[in-house]
């Protein structure tokens, strides 16, 4: 009995095989389809990048909003294959393959968040680290790329006095790191790094990205308050503008460019009537000068890429949040909600907005 149940199951088994393999294949073929759609919808490049150990610089890399993968390997000797025991024959450099999306984060926000935490001017050295191993560089696979990795590096020199010694060339005799390397800080939480890999959680907000435009187009676009408020450097009514009591998480960008300018994390109940914050999402993109109009020195506050007028700060703020009050007109900002801040454009920010 047992026996003629077993053939049955495998005579059945062996009639249905060739329709199972047709659906695997065909679900096969679906999902590869997905997989090549998400990566096009995605835009995936390569970069691969050295900057002393390569422990630390995966798992920088690895938080920065848009990369999609970061690998330890080897890049750049002298021969087409080699070890962590051979680097000092084949004189590869550590590297970490970085796969972004261009969607996300051009490469030229990657090597600015690469520049972070590197000495750009040392030779073969970074942090406490020595040796033709832990040289800075980066290596490209596409022509294109270079131009943009130059473009970087020039406006990094006019920072240094020394000259900036990071290697850059095309990929070639590249070696995946061995397991044990990949991910070493996820398996070892202690582990020896020598960068600060909370950098990569720090908002970097290119101005570039947010152009000012014309004052034809700003007549165009923005109401006669808005116009008045960021260009003539009036200022709205109290209690009774748009933003001053909405405590939603989120965001808030210069209504003139997009520019994000505040954070719902910073914004407080100052009674002033108008939204007050204790600081901007990032020191850079606000400017300063003085106003004394109407007999009084006060210092005004303005976009960095659109140069509005926002408002002003004033030294009676939170004293445990710094001491400072942003005094800011809601015809200045608009709000980015944390749910709309991804389709928006801003999705680079949103980890840093508390809930």
């Amino acid at each position: 009995m047992k026996f003629s149940k077993i053939f049955l199951f495998f005579t059945a088994l062996c009639a249905t095989s060739q329709p199972l393999l047709a659906v695997e294949k065909t679900i096969s073929r679906q999902n590869k389809e997905q997989n090549m759609m998400t990566e096009h919808q995605q835009n995936l490049r390569e970069i691969y990048l050295a900057g002393g150990c390569f422990w630390g610089v995966e798992a920088y890399m690895e938080r920065i909003y848009g990369v999609k993968n970061a690998v330890s390997g080897y890049a750049n000797g002298n021969r087409d294959k080699t070890s962590y025991a051979l680097l000092a024959v084949t004189d590869h450099a550590e590297v970490v393959k970085v796969t972004y999306d261009t969607n996300q984060i051009s490469l030229d926000k990657l090597l600015q968040y690469y520049f972070k935490v590197i000495d750009p001017t040392s030779v073969n050295k970074q942090g406490n680290d020595r040796g033709r191993q832990y040289r800075t560089g980066i290596y490209y696979q596409d022509s294109a790329d270079k131009i943009i990795i130059d473009r970087a590096i020039a406006t990094l020199q006019t920072k240094y006095k020394n000259k900036i010694q990071i290697e850059v060339e095309p990929l070639k005799n590249y070696t995946e790191a061995e397991e044990y390397h990949q991910d070493y800080l996820k398996k070892n939480p202690n582990g020896y790094c020598h960068i600060d890999i909370t950098q990569a959680d720090e908002p970097m907000i290119n101005e570039k990205d947010y152009p000012k435009p014309s004052d034809e187009t700003l007549k165009a676009t923005l109401t006669p308050l808005q116009y008045s408020v960021t260009q003539k450097k009036h200022t709205e009514r109290s209690f009774s503008n748009e933003y001053w009591d909405n405590f939603q998480p989120g965001i808030y960008v210069d209504i003139t460019t997009g520019e994000p300018l505040f954070s719902s994390n910073d914004k407080f109940e100052s009674g002033c009537g108008w939204p007050s914050f204790t600081h901007p999402i990032a020191k850079e993109v606000v400017h300063y000068q003085t106003d004394n109009s109407f007999n009084m020195q006060r210092t005004e506050v303005l976009s960095r890429s659109g140069q509005a007028h926002l408002g002003h700060v004033f030294d009676d703020g939170p004293k445990d949040k710094g001491g400072l009050r942003y005094c800011i007109n809601s015809a200045s900002i608009k709000f980015i909600p944390l749910a709309d801040m991804e389709k928006a454009g801003y999705g680079y920010l949103v980890k840093t907005i508390k809930k």
